[in-house]
């Protein structure tokens, strides 16, 4: 029998906290994450919406930005590109 990987998604609401905070965390999520798993993390901070997309960017991550209507950025990430 096969055992099942168990996805996981990770959550974090970042949309209190100002940079570098965000961007710390960020890292240490992604370092936890495995192929399958996703994250979403809520950020409001203009640098955070800036350096975080970016960051994802370089490391190779999937992402999609949206915006509800009190101005906080959702991001979905995914697992690396391969």
């Amino acid at each position: 029998m096969t055992k099942k990987k168990v996805t996981m998604i990770f959550q974090y609401d970042a949309s209190k906290e100002k940079c570098p905070v965000p961007l710390v965390n960020l890292r240490l999520l992604l370092k936890k994450m495995q192929n399958n798993d996703s994250c979403v993390i809520k950020i409001k901070a203009s640098s955070s919406i800036k350096d975080i997309p970016k960051l994802l960017a370089k490391l190779g991550y999937k992402h999609t930005l949206t915006t509800n209507d009190e101005n906080v950025v959702e991001i979905m990430i995914t697992n690396k590109e391969e």
